[in-house]
C-alpha cells in the first residue's frame, strides 16, 4: 500500500505534517532508487567478471594450469638448492678430511688417492665448524687400508759415502786450484789471498 496524502488525512493528520511527511518519505524512496540504480550496474559488471572466469577455467581445461607450473617451477627450485647446499656440504667435509690427512702425514700424490678412497667415509662425516668432530671412520683407514700412504719424516746427518760441497765456506789451495772455470778460479783466490801470499 502507497503512502499518500489521501491515507493521511483520513487517519486524521494535520496537513502542515503530511507535508513533511511525504517530503520524507520521498527523499527515501529517491535514496533507494539511486541504490538500486548501482546495484544494476554493478550486476552488468558482475556478468563480465563472470564472463572472465568463465574463459579462464576453460583455459584451465586446456592445459594452461597456472598451479601446476607454479608446483613445478617451485618444485624445481627447491631441488636446485638442495643440489648447491649438498654440494658445498660435500666440498666442507672434503677440505677438512684433507687437512686431517695432511696432518697426519698423507701428503701430495698419496693424498690424492686417499681422497678418492675415502669418499664413503668423507660423505657421512659430521662437522663442528670446520672441524671434524668424529675422526674414527678416517683413523681406520690410516691404521688399515691407508697405512703405507703416511709419510715418515726422518731427520739425520749428511751421509758419509757422499758428502756435500764446502758451500761457500773456507776453500784450500788445492780446492782452489782444482776450479776449472777461470773466472770462478780467479774470484776463489781473491776471496782466499792469504793462502797465496798475497
Amino acid at each position: 500500500m502507497a503512502l499518500t496524502r489521501k491515507m493521511l488525512k483520513a487517519m486524521g493528520v494535520e496537513d502542515e505534517k503530511i507535508d513533511q511527511i511525504i517530503d520524507a518519505h520521498t527523499e527515501t524512496v529517491d535514496g533507494l532508487k539511486d541504490k538500486l540504480k548501482k546495484a544494476e550496474e554493478d550486476a552488468k559488471g558482475l556478468e563480465d567478471v563472470q564472463k572472465e572466469l568463465d574463459d579462464l577455467k576453460a583455459k584451465s581445461k586446456d592445459g594452461d594450469n597456472y598451479k601446476s607450473k607454479y608446483e613445478q617451477e617451485k618444485k624445481a627450485f627447491e631441488d636446485y638448492k638442495k643440489d648447491i647446499e649438498g654440494k658445498e656440504a660435500a666440498a666442507a667435509k672434503e677440505k677438512a678430511a684433507r687437512a686431517y690427512f695432511e696432518k697426519k702425514g698423507i701428503t701430495g700424490a698419496n693424498l690424492e688417492i686417499a681422497i678418492r678412497g675415502s669418499k664413503d667415509e668423507i660423505s657421512v662425516l659430521e662437522l663442528d665448524g670446520d672441524k671434524i668432530k668424529d675422526t674414527k671412520a678416517l683413523d681406520e683407514l690410516l691404521t688399515g687400508t691407508y697405512k703405507g700412504l703416511v709419510g715418515k719424516v726422518q731427520t739425520g746427518g749428511a751421509g758419509t759415502n757422499n758428502p756435500p760441497g764446502n758451500g761457500g765456506g773456507a776453500k784450500t789451495k788445492e780446492e782452489i786450484m782444482q776450479i776449472k772455470d777461470a773466472g770462478e778460479r780467479q774470484r776463489a783466490i781473491a776471496e782466499n789471498h792469504e793462502l797465496f801470499g798475497f
